[in-house]
């Protein structure tokens, strides 16, 4: 059988930071990088994709604001579906594409997807995940009075409406997702942490909360009993010390070293330290390798070529 791999695509590395932001420029990123997953397929590797969505729903809430006089707003889980949509239709249009010049005959299937979490996390009682246009305090007082949403400094550029990012706890489609890839589809699923939803009394609704990409994926992939989890991004991997004379990057090391770099405090909660978090809960759960690396370097990640590579600690040189 195949060896099963759930590559995590990063919404920075999709739309980076001091791009444009533009369809053209997420379109040009997603061909590049399904590029390189179809020569993983073509090789043998079985994948499941997931993918981040922070600055497209960043873009979304922006819109939000500057059209609130004129349509209503989208709540947050209808901004995660319509992400999900989006990046989930430009990628697998890429991934067929790319297949079939490598003459490989396999269907890509984005699945708008869903994520139970519970409705009593700890999150809900603390918002900390930053999302949407930034404003002045003033501003996101007058706000806070008036929409009730929480909002709070986010360094020097100003202020932020913060939200619930609760833990995922069930993937609730992943029925559909184990029958698609029973028939030889590749799918694409749990984009950006997978749509919040909350079972209240005898439903399913959804929240206004964005789930942790990373930790979404994580579940899926132990869900799926995956053989590995691969979290690209922007950056060529893990670094200590970083932005210190002292700064170098991790290679492969052991579930126990990872963790003593996170309790050490090595790794920021905005940027690092969720995906650091991740990549240990999937190893910790599933006793597999997971791998952090950039988008552009994909197979090699993949391969342990490149990024950094997290094994057991019963494993050392897996």
């Amino acid at each position: 059988m195949a060896r099963l791999v759930v590559i995590a695509l990063g919404g920075n590395a999709i739309s980076p930071s001091g791009g444009s932001g533009s369809a053209a420029e997420q379109t040009r990123n997603l061909w590049s990088s399904m590029g390189q997953v179809a020569g993983l397929v073509a090789e043998g590797v079985d994948v499941v994709l997931t993918h981040g969505n922070g600055p497209q729903v960043g873009a979304i809430l922006i819109k939000n604001e500057m059209a609130r006089d004129v349509v209503p707003a989208v709540p947050l889980d209808w901004c995660v579906a319509n992400t999900q949509a989006t990046i989930g239709f430009v990628a697998a249009t890429a991934l067929e594409h790319h297949l079939r010049v490598r003459g490989v005959d396999r269907p890509v299937v984005p699945l708008v997807s869903r994520v139970r979490v519970d409705d009593d996390d700890p999150a809900f009682a603390e918002p900390t995940k930053p999302v949407g246009p930034w404003f002045t305090a003033e501003e996101a007082e007058d706000r806070a009075a008036t929409d009730g949403h929480v909002y709070g400094p986010q360094g020097d550029r100003g202020w932020r409406r913060l939200v619930p990012s609760p833990r995922p706890r069930e993937s609730l489609d992943l029925p559909a997702i184990r029958l698609l890839r029973d028939q030889g589809a590749i799918v694409i699923a749990n984009g950006g942490g997978g749509i919040p939803m909350a079972r209240r009394g005898d439903r399913l609704e959804g929240i206004e909360a964005v789930i942790d990409k990373d930790l979404g994926a994580a579940l899926l992939a132990h869900e799926l009993d995956a053989d590995g989890l691969v979290v690209l991004t922007d950056v060529r991997g893990v670094a200590v010390d970083f932005g210190t004379p002292d700064e170098h990057w991790l290679g492969r090391v052991t579930l126990s070293e990872m963790r003593a770099h996170a309790d050490d405090g090595q790794f920021r909660a905005g940027s690092m330290g969720p995906k650091v978090d991740a990549v240990c809960r999937f190893v910790a759960a599933s006793d597999a390798p997971a791998s952090i690396g950039a988008l552009d370097e994909a197979a090699a990640v993949v391969h342990g070529e490149a990024g950094t590579r997290v094994v057991p600690d019963d494993r050392p040189d897996g």
